[in-house]
């Protein structure tokens, strides 16, 4: 392959997309591709233990970035962890497999005019990618390269949650992805006999073994290579000597909704204002490069629990054995075992609060030790209306970015996450679960007027690792890419990762990443859609 010359397809970022992507074009065997992963491989061995993932957070795995200050958060900076690793940020995650709601694909397609990226259009990718270990159906598909299968371990209080959501007079569901999203129920997880099954598993380790896939890791890209109107290939550093590699076809940027605009941004490409700004020649005027940032930002509160035992009671050698050896066990928990979607108007068309529960005091992202046994409720928005930015720090590809989700900026994403936290407090409530607690831990006191629960909003305020939509496509002039993905105005580029949402997704968005994935491997092939 190659032969030292160039490759057909190379793809920067081994992320959820860049994984599906080598394996898809790599199904060509005349084809040869190059993924170009920053960070290390994906062999820690935190990574395949579900429970441990935060333990991967601010290790060599993690981009570590962190906000600019929040204006509407108390002016806080806020932790922002992203894999950097085989398989991205599915490596590092809590492995929930969400879809997102019809709703959201047919505003892509009719508000944001993304003909093709409708819920009718991408059901097909989602069936594609999918082994769901409870089998193929309408909704559901078989025998694909993702693994999704019902948790092997719930806690007790995880159940007494969910008897405790209907007692508040909410609705069980069985199937987050199925007919309908709406109620509270236990999370499918993307993993296999009880361990975390990454994109890096179901898509990039296979496509490895080919002759005609190469992948690299620890190789950071720092900038595309452009000529006379075209990207021809990407710079690299080896040994700190700048090498070029050429792409014959496309280069494909996969490196996700932070790290995609970051590294277009350096390569000149991007709104020429900032640009010149921070000293980067412009190659193409994009202004909506780093534009349209959005993610979703949960508030949780915890309690302690009197007489029950958690997750971090089970965190010993026997446990850690049982799951090594069974797949089963504590160990096989992705912590946020269960929750909920729900409206918090009637007059909305699909829910805009998503909930995460966990038998676990889970606080500051899991980075500070456990004070006592807990439980963490958090309502989560996912109807995102605040839009930020992703800026360059300078040309340095060394420096992060500058992160601005700006949280709250827009007043209704306040007033929906504190009508989120007034229906937790409710759901806690109910003796289901109020019998198991003692007092509450996060915040210390109660919350009992609106502007207690909106202090506590803007005090406690943190990622649920969903950014989205910096480099967006559409048909208007702020649209990054066209609706084929290919960066509009140069030839030879391709951006396929979160980044292209034209709006959030309500849910978590690993599972909508891969679908689109799947689909742009159809279009780059000249495949017809399924």
């Amino acid at each position: 392959m190659a032969n030292g010359i160039g490759y057909d397809y190379i793809i920067v970022g081994a992320g959820s997309a860049g994984c599906v992507l080598a394996a898809r074009l790599g199904e060509d065997p005349s084809v040869s591709v190059l993924v170009l992963e920053a960070g290390p491989h994906d062999n820690a061995d935190f990574v395949k233990a579900p429970a441990a993932f935060s333990y991967l957070f601010r290790t060599s795995r993690d981009w570590n970035f962190n906000t600019v200050e929040q204006k509407q958060a108390n002016s806080r900076s806020i932790y922002w962890p992203r894999g950097k690793t085989l398989g991205g940020s599915s490596s590092i995650n809590a492995m929930i497999y969400i879809r997102g709601n019809a709703f959201d694909y047919d505003t892509w397609r009719d508000v944001y005019g993304c003909t093709g990226w409708g819920y009718s259009d991408l059901l097909p990718y989602f069936k594609r990618s999918e082994d769901n270990a409870r089998g193929a159906s309408e909704f559901h598909g078989a025998g694909g390269p993702l693994r999704v299968e019902n948790l092997r371990h719930v806690h007790a209080l995880s159940e007494r949650f969910l008897d405790a959501a209907v007692a508040a007079g909410h609705a069980r569901n069985l199937d987050f992805n199925g007919a309908a999203q709406e109620g509270f129920g236990q999370y499918q997880v993307t993993q296999k006999r009880g361990k975390r099954w990454s994109a890096a598993d179901a898509y990039l380790h296979p496509a490895s073994k080919r002759p005609n896939v190469e992948v690299r890791t620890d190789v950071l890209v720092s900038r595309l290579v452009a000529r006379e109107g075209r990207i021809t290939g990407v710079e690299v550093l080896v040994g700190g000597v700048p090498t070029t590699l050429r792409a014959e076809s496309e280069v494909i940027v996969a490196a996700g909704a932070v790290g995609t605009p970051h590294l277009l941004m350096r390569s000149g490409i991007g709104p020429a204002h900032h640009l010149r700004e921070v000293g980067v020649r412009v190659v193409l005027d994009s202004p909506g490069v780093g534009q349209n940032l959005s993610d979703h930002p949960v508030v949780p509160l915890i309690w302690r629990t009197k007489d029950a035992r958690v997750l971090h009671d089970s965190e010993n050698a026997l446990r850690l054995v049982q799951w090594q050896v069974t797949g089963r066990g504590p160990t096989s928990s992705n912590v946020a075992e269960t929750g909920g979607f729900l409206r918090t108007r009637s007059d909305l068309p699909a829910p805009d609060i998503q909930w995460h529960a966990a038998p676990a005091e889970f606080d500051n992202e899991g980075l500070s030790d456990p004070s006592g046994r807990g439980f963490t409720m958090a309502p989560t928005l996912v109807a995102v209306n605040s839009r930020g930015q992703i800026r360059l720090r300078n040309g340095d590809p060394s420096s992060a970015p500058l992160i601005d989700p700006d949280y709250f900026s827009a007043p209704e994403d306040l007033d929906a996450m504190v009508e989120g936290l007034r229906i937790t407090l409710d759901i806690a409530s109910q003796s289901p679960l109020a019998k198991h607690f003692d007092y509450p831990v996060q915040p210390r006191g109660a919350l009992r007027s609106e502007d207690d629960l909106r202090e506590h909003a803007r005090r406690r305020v943190q990622t649920l690792y969903h950014p989205v939509g910096t480099a967006a496509m559409g048909v208007d002039e702020m649209a990054v890419c066209d609706l084929e993905l290919r960066v509009r105005g140069i030839d030879g580029l391709r951006v396929v990762d979160a980044s292209v949402m034209p709006v959030v997704t309500r849910g978590n968005t690993n599972a909508p990443t891969i679908a689109i994935a799947e689909r742009a491997s159809d279009l780059i092939r000249g495949i017809s859609p399924l």
